[in-house]
């Protein structure tokens, strides 16, 4: 029995009869690549289509997406594809996927679909997306079996909506990311609307599961906005803020406690900028004044303490706006002596050195630099413990399935789930991939799996990188490479010269010039040792060479580089 009474999966029999099919593509090992599927006789509804950023076992690779190949041979059945907000992890592989599902409608909010729309005019060979727009409370029968309806969610950028798949077995509820709201009395905002979810009845509960093991509850985004009003007050000169360009909430708050402080704000980073304009157009980042918002390339018309710049690249990004600030590329900004640096993020885990590197490189140029160590000044936007209890105890599921996170980020959702009042045997731990059949009474995890692998998109390619291209990648990475070029002759079998030798990243070849000595009487004994009559069979000497050497460079070096043999006929 494991901790809290939650139990790992175990594969029942299938069931039979009226029942729902449910399954994730993604998102159930991973952070990121989030989707999944609701399936009822003929009628399917997608939730999300996300991508994840590559990890070190993806070298090369710029995003993994989903595998809908079990949806595919069923495209004509996806009545619906909801997306619950513009989060990449969230809707980044729509341009990739929308094609292959024949194109279904999206139902999504208003802010939503604009960003969505917006990033698929950057694929030309994309189909053009249908959308039926929502809003809090909207209710949609979209087939005979399946009705949505939308509710929403407070998360880091606005109309994030959760769904109630209703369906004959009973409610699906999906929270998508979501966080409480606090107001100052300490008092959570929203949890009428999830009694009310409650109170209807819910079959099976799809939670969020990234914050699932912190303790406590959410801090107060007006707390973050209090804290980052000081510093701003506080700052003598230009103030560079950096966040995540998909945190608009919190951006139209800075913009205005900027204006009201008698700052202009200068967008810094293309995808903050396309966020900006959009939030701005929808109304939900207002100025009073006209020029409160200013191009970068305008700040010097304004004394320093009037300058706030809102920049991308609190990761540490290479290309993103706040390195080519601190590098000095940026055309037009450059770090002053006296500067203050907000970093209103977390730092994703993996970007640690990046980030360390960048704050460093600020500090250097005389800048002061301020993260979420030092003050409150980022929030995250997942719910924690506390929170995910007391929705728990507010919708009162006789299921749980946590989504979004490894394992025992899962796990530990499932024990939350058990606090908040759900019976320890009613969580379910699944995979990707997995099937589970749902009835009336049951949740059974079944005898069933759809593919669920990586698909990854390199350059235009996608799905077309595999398994074997991404061991020698990372056999590339890892020990280097190692070229023999041999040049023989055609009629005689016999090396016309020295055999050339190329290495990448295994050694230097002027300090080695023993060890390659030996590998060219090497090369030159295995084609010695052909016989004068016989025909040259090159496919066999390259295995061969790649066998021979390979073996002879791990007895002397203990490495296992990619040997390469290159055979030259004249």
């Amino acid at each position: 029995m494991t901790p809290r009474g939650v139990k790992t999966n175990k594969m029942p029999e299938k069931v039979s009869g009226d029942h729902v099919r449910l399954a994730a593509l993604g998102g159930l090992e991973e952070i990121g690549r989030n989707m999944s599927f609701i399936e009822y006789k003929n009628d399917i509804v997608a939730i999300d289509m996300g991508l994840q950023f590559p990890e070190e076992s993806t070298p090369g690779v710029d995003f993994i997406i989903p595998n809908v190949a079990c949806l595919e041979e069923k495209k004509g059945n996806i009545k619906a594809v909801v997306i619950t907000h513009a989060h990449l992890d969230h809707i980044g592989a729509i341009p990739y996927l929308m094609g292959k599902l024949g194109n279904p409608l999206i139902y999504t909010t208003r802010m939503s679909r604009a960003i969505i729309e917006k990033r698929q005019s950057e694929f030309t060979n994309a189909p053009k997306l249908r959308f039926q727009e929502v809003k809090y409370g909207d209710k949609f029968k979209i087939s005979e079996n399946i009705e949505l309806e939308f509710f929403g969610v407070d998360h880091t950028i606005p109309e994030t909506i959760g769904v109630v798949v209703k369906t004959p077995i009973g409610n699906i509820v999906h929270f998508a990311d979501f966080r409480i709201e606090y107001n100052e009395a300490g008092d959570p905002q929203g949890i009428e609307t999830f009694k009310r979810i409650g109170d209807m009845g819910v079959h099976t509960f799809m939670v969020d599961s990234t914050n699932a093991e912190r303790e406590g509850r959410s801090l107060s985004e007006k707390v973050i906005e209090k804290n980052i009003e000081m510093l701003i007050k506080q700052a003598q000169g230009r103030i560079i803020l950096s966040t995540f360009s998909s945190m608009l909430t919190r951006i139209a708050e800075i913009v205005k406690i900027a204006e009201r402080l008698g700052r202009k704000v200068a967008i810094n980073g293309r995808s903050m900028r396309d966020n900006v304009l959009i939030a701005k157009n929808l109304g939900y980042i207002k100025t009073k004044n006209k020029d409160t918002l200013i191009a970068v390339e305008d700040i010097n018309k304004y004394k320093d303490s009037e300058v706030l710049i809102l920049s991308t690249g609190a990761q540490g990004e290479s290309s993103a706006g706040l390195m080519k600030i601190v590098t000095g590329a940026h055309k037009y900004v450059r770090i002053k002596v006296g500067d203050t640096v907000i970093f209103s993020s977390s730092v994703i885990p993996g970007n640690e050195r990046g980030v360390q590197t960048l704050k460093d490189n600020l500090a250097r140029q005389g800048a002061v630099v301020f993260t979420s160590s030092i003050i409150d000044i980022h929030v995250s936007g997942h719910a924690m413990k506390e929170d995910i209890e007391l929705v728990m105890r507010a919708l009162r599921p006789k299921f749980v399935m946590p989504v979004h996170g490894y394992y025992f980020m899962r796990f530990a959702n499932g024990q939350n789930a058990v606090a908040g009042g759900v019976r320890p045997e009613n969580v379910r731990l699944m995979d990707n991939g997995q099937v589970a059949r749902l009835t009336k009474d049951e949740f059974v995890v079944a005898n069933e799996t759809v593919p669920a692998n990586y698909v990854l998109v390199d350059g235009l390619g996608v799905g077309d990188i595999g398994e074997v291209v991404l061991r020698d990648r990372l056999m590339l990475a890892q020990e280097g490479m190692f070229v023999i070029i041999t040049t023989v002759d055609r009629k005689t079998g016999r090396v016309v010269k020295n055999p050339d030798i190329i290495s990448r990243g295994f050694i230097y070849l002027r300090e080695n010039q023993e060890l390659l000595d030996e590998i060219r009487r090497k090369i030159r004994s295995i084609f010695g040792r052909i016989p004068h009559h016989q025909q040259v069979d090159t496919d066999y000497l390259k295995a061969l060479i790649r066998d021979q050497v390979g073996q002879f460079l791990y007895n002397k070096t203990k490495r296992r580089p990619m040997v390469l043999p290159v055979i030259i006929e004249i």
